[in-house]
């Protein structure tokens, strides 16, 4: 086992370029922190230039699924399980669908989806979009489907459900709540996908180890430095650091 680590740790230190990843897992975890969503839309454009698109998503996964953990006993209790579970069952049908397009799809054309697709959430984000429909069972499970579509293809299965739970009249606790246990759930099916599938490598899994305890300490300071009578503020540079990663990871600029 230590003969198998120490080579892949060596490697994964010579990443090049694995300075933008710390920086993008820190803003990230600071996003995280003090808004509750937006670590896949800050950190995926850095990822996107410096590794392969899988790795790009091992990492995030690896480092992201610990992270909530402490929190989960709490969410359980706030939250509404069974919506979980149904969001869990669209995303465990369309997630394989996306890391079967992930694991074929040429790294430019990869770097182009994960910032257009963030600039487009971001957009919807920002002018307040909410769905105005009825909130029924399929409509749950096709949201869950979406955010695992987005997942398997850019690593972002947060925001679909993060606008459909905005347009509910949950209060913010149980939204909050049920959020961070459907992204848990979905980490752990990507990586069991990924296992089944044989994508996923050791090099990445260390480097998302790697960058824990950043990612981590970037959540405390956000969440500390978060005030409730200055959420809008809190908004808007959350907003400003997605989408100043999503344009400075275009291809356009290479």
């Amino acid at each position: 086992m230590i003969e198998t680590l120490i080579p892949a740790l060596q490697k994964a230190l010579a990443t090049d370029g694995l300075y933008l990843l710390f920086i993008g897992t820190f803003l990230g975890g600071l996003v995280r922190g003090f808004s509750g969503f937006g670590t896949a839309m800050v950190f995926m454009p850095f990822a996107g230039t410096v590794l392969p698109p899988v790795w790009a998503l091992t990492t995030m996964i690896i480092f992201d699924v610990l992270g909530p953990l402490p929190n989960v006993p709490r969410a359980l209790r706030e939250g509404h399980p069974r919506d979980v579970l149904r969001l869990g069952v669209g995303a465990f049908i369309a997630l394989p669908v996306g890391l079967f397009f992930l694991s074929r799809v040429d790294p430019e054309v990869f770097r182009w989806t994960v910032s257009v697709v963030s600039l487009i959430l971001l957009t919807l984000l920002i002018t307040g979009w909410r769905f105005k429909g009825r909130m029924t069972r399929p409509l749950v499970f096709s949201t869950g489907a979406l955010g695992g579509l987005l997942c398997g293809v850019s690593g972002l299965a947060g925001p679909p459900v993060i606008m459909f739970y905005m347009s509910s009249r949950h209060a913010i606790s149980i939204i909050r709540a049920n959020i961070l246990l459907y992204l848990l759930l979905v980490d752990f099916m990507t990586l069991g996908f990924m296992a089944l599938t044989g994508i996923l490598e050791l090099i990445p899994v260390v480097i998302g180890s790697l960058l824990v305890i950043p990612y981590l300490l970037a959540n405390v300071i956000g969440a500390a430095l978060f005030r409730p009578e200055r959420e809008k503020l809190y908004r808007v540079l959350a907003y400003t650091l997605i989408g100043v990663a999503a344009l400075s990871s275009l291809p356009v600029w290479r």
